[in-house]
């Protein structure tokens, strides 16, 4: 049954991030269009999940999953809300892209606000790639979210120009936990 997939894009061994799981979000229903899905928005999905999977991070990517949009009618609004929320309470790092529109205002995302609420509540580390400053569209709570969670931003043209700042926030933002982890293999 589709709801029962969890890892997407399996890991290989070895690599910066080997034993987290990184959940990358990002718009699917308002990125769809009549000619397909936002090609820009798709080639920065892509580049996240492949800069966190070939350092050994496992990843959660409902575009993966969909087929970047094709797919998504496949699946139910039950499904997709348990599956994700699965893969919130899992994951390590919630990697949400934030796109602007050509007017320069934010690409419209429901389901990936609910998930930053989510992982804000759940404790997640949270690494947004987002052009900045943020846009004037971008609610209050979007720009105050860091005051309230652990929050990272990466400008999004920074991060089509050098993906490896990707890795380097996972890390940041998984320092401690990774800490743990080592003390607790050596105690």
């Amino acid at each position: 049954m589709a709801e029962n997939i969890v890892v997407d894009v399996p890991a290989p061994t070895g690599g910066a991030l080997t034993g987290l799981d990184v959940f990358v979000g990002g718009p699917i229903q308002h990125a769809i269009l009549n000619t397909g899905f936002v090609g820009g928005l798709q080639d920065a999905i892509t580049t996240a999940i492949n800069t966190v999977s070939e350092q050994g991070a496992t990843v959660f990517s409902a575009h993966t999953v969909e087929k970047f949009g094709e797919q998504t009618a496949a699946f139910t609004p039950e499904q997709v809300s348990v599956r994700d929320f699965r893969w919130m309470k899992k994951c390590d790092v919630f990697v949400p892209i934030l796109p602007l529109l050509d007017d320069g205002t934010l690409r419209r995302t429901d389901g990936t606000h609910i998930e930053l609420g989510w992982a804000t509540a759940l404790g997640r580390p949270i690494v947004v790639i987002t052009k900045q400053p943020f846009a004037e569209s971008a609610s209050h709570l979007l720009k105050g979210l860091h005051r309230v969670g652990d929050v990272q931003v990466i400008d999004f043209d920074d991060f089509a120009q050098k993906p490896s700042l990707l890795i380097d926030a996972v890390l940041t933002a998984t320092e401690q936990q990774r800490e743990a982890i080592v003390a607790s293999l050596v105690a």
